[in-house]
């Protein structure tokens, strides 16, 4: 997944939950300005900043790993 489609995708869920962009970085324990930046599809998200969101999100991080051919 892309990180715009990413980002896209736990902008779409915060809102649902309507949760605050600071209230969730609080939640999650993430500074708000790495939350604002994952939302707008910039930066590199590191696997505990996204499962720390997907947590708090109620949400499922998996990984899927495609063999090259």
């Amino acid at each position: 997944m892309l990180v715009k489609q990413l980002g896209e995708t736990i902008r779409d869920r915060r809102k649902e939950l309507r949760i605050t962009q600071p209230h969730l970085a609080e939640l999650a324990k993430i500074s708000t300005n790495t939350l604002y930046k994952l939302e707008r599809g910039q930066g590199n998200p590191s696997f505990d900043v996204l499962n720390k969101l997907t947590e708090v999100l109620g949400m499922e991080l998996t990984i899927e790993v495609k063999k090259q051919h």
